[in-house]
């Protein structure tokens, strides 16, 4: 037994959520033929998943709040202007280039063409109810209004509520003062104070991640049992009514993975985009499984930090805003259901259409939340300026909420993907990539 638990110990923790991942989902598949078993898994099994999840949840909030303080408090003032717009400038230009390649895919595939309205609502109708529940409060005007009022409320209330974006404006805001006053402090004992509270964050946020280190070696158990539910519930047969969408959004992401990000890198870094790849590919397989880019943005942050070299300041900064703002897979994966909605109600995308599409995507993206089956929401927002009618959006939505569980996984392993891509390509071109051993 101790052998085992040896062997175990000293495999790559890669190697172990992959394992875990492809059994579990074998055990779900079989598990899904055998009568009475779904109340077993959701009693027995998905437990164990939801610890998983809900640990990585525990620790978010704190490594957002701590990483970005000391992130934002450390980096130079004089770069700081300059370094945050060019982060800001590579999540926006990747999220247009992934919207535009999400349209132009859909475009190209054209889903539901050559099928009937009727046909797409009789498939949509056992979810209409859900889609219902989700119409309501998601009106353009009202997502931009709600979305600008959230950034900034009461902290503590921020943090209790899991308001990422209120956080990540409260820790961008108070590191930016504490960085303001120590530069501009004569008074040496006023300057000790602040350094000494700098530090005591840092260590702060050092102990988050010895956290994170504890709870990653439960994640291979984590991850077989989600593996299990997800498999064991919805299995395959929700992709074959939507084949041409799956595989667009799935071809989409791909690209931008291994087409635009690559690109991207080999452009500024003059390094090898599959060096990087591998070294990311820890925060990308727990993207896929978790579905959450925010749930995820601890190992994201571990992986910039260890096995890419970025600077932990930069890191600190970077990576928690794009957890929250930068939705690459959102925008590859919102189109496709535009064009669906076109085809199947006749509507004819115009050239001017297209490129709102785009915009509107992009935009709407910014307030999807690193959280599973975020975007669904923002289809109300993309589509009624198409001209839809409520009950027309209604049934986009209900055909989404059908295939969104096995859509979601690419969409947020491509968001974290992005985030680290990014962030490494602005720590290659500012010289904040650190020199360690392997760089």
């Amino acid at each position: 037994m101790q052998r085992l638990f040896a062997l175990y110990v000293r495999t790559s923790l890669v190697l172990r959520i992959l394992a875990g991942f492809l059994a579990g989902s074998a055990i779900g598949l079989v598990l899904r033929n055998i009568p009475g078993s779904a109340a077993a898994m959701h009693l027995y099994i998905e437990p164990f998943g939801a610890v998983f999840v809900n640990m990585l949840k525990m620790i978010v909030i704190p490594v957002i709040f701590f990483s970005l303080v000391v992130g934002t408090a450390s980096l130079p003032i004089q770069r700081f202007g300059r370094i945050g717009a060019k982060v800001l400038a590579w999540y926006l230009a990747t999220s247009f280039a992934a919207a535009a390649l999400g349209a132009a895919i859909a475009l190209a595939i054209s889903p539901a063409s050559g099928t009937t309205a009727a046909e797409w609502q009789a498939m949509a109708g056992q979810m209409a109810a859900g889609a219902e529940s989700l119409a309501a409060p998601k009106s353009a005007a009202a997502g931009f209004r709600d979305l600008l009022l959230s950034m900034f409320e009461n902290p503590f209330s921020a943090l209790a509520r899991s308001n990422f974006l209120a956080i990540i404006v409260f820790s961008i805001l108070f590191g930016l003062a504490l960085g303001v006053l120590s530069d501009s402090i004569a008074d040496p004992e006023r300057r000790t104070h602040l350094c000494r509270l700098v530090g005591l964050l840092s260590a702060a946020r050092d102990g988050m991640f010895k956290l994170v280190d504890w709870v990653l070696e439960y994640s291979p158990i984590g991850v077989f049992a989600l593996s299990i539910v997800n498999f064991g519930t919805y299995g395959t047969k929700i992709i074959g009514p939507y084949l041409s969408v799956t595989l667009g959004v799935a071809a989409g992401i791909l690209l931008m993975i291994f087409g635009a990000y690559s690109l991207l890198l080999r452009a500024v870094t003059g390094r090898n985009p599959l060096q990087f790849l591998k070294a990311v590919r820890e925060p990308m397989i727990m993207a896929f499984v978790t579905r959450s880019s925010a749930a995820t943005l601890p190992v994201t942050l571990k992986t910039a930090r260890e096995k890419l070299n970025v600077h932990s300041d930069l890191a600190g900064f970077s990576l928690p805003l794009g957890a929250t703002i930068n939705m690459d897979g959102v925008c590859v994966h919102l189109p496709m259901f535009a064009v669906l909605a076109a085809n199947m109600f006749g509507l004819h995308l115009t050239p001017f259409a297209l490129v709102v599409l785009v915009l509107t995507t992009v935009l709407a993206s910014i307030g999807a939340g690193g959280v599973p089956g975020g975007s669904l929401m923002l289809l109300f927002i993309i589509l009624e300026p198409l001209g839809l009618s409520p009950q027309q959006v209604s049934v986009i939505v209900a055909l989404a909420l059908g295939i969104n569980p096995i859509l979601d996984m690419f969409e947020t392993m491509n968001n974290v993907t992005g985030d680290l891509a990014c962030t490494y390509a602005v720590a290659a071109n500012e010289k904040l990539l650190e020199d360690k051993a392997g760089e």
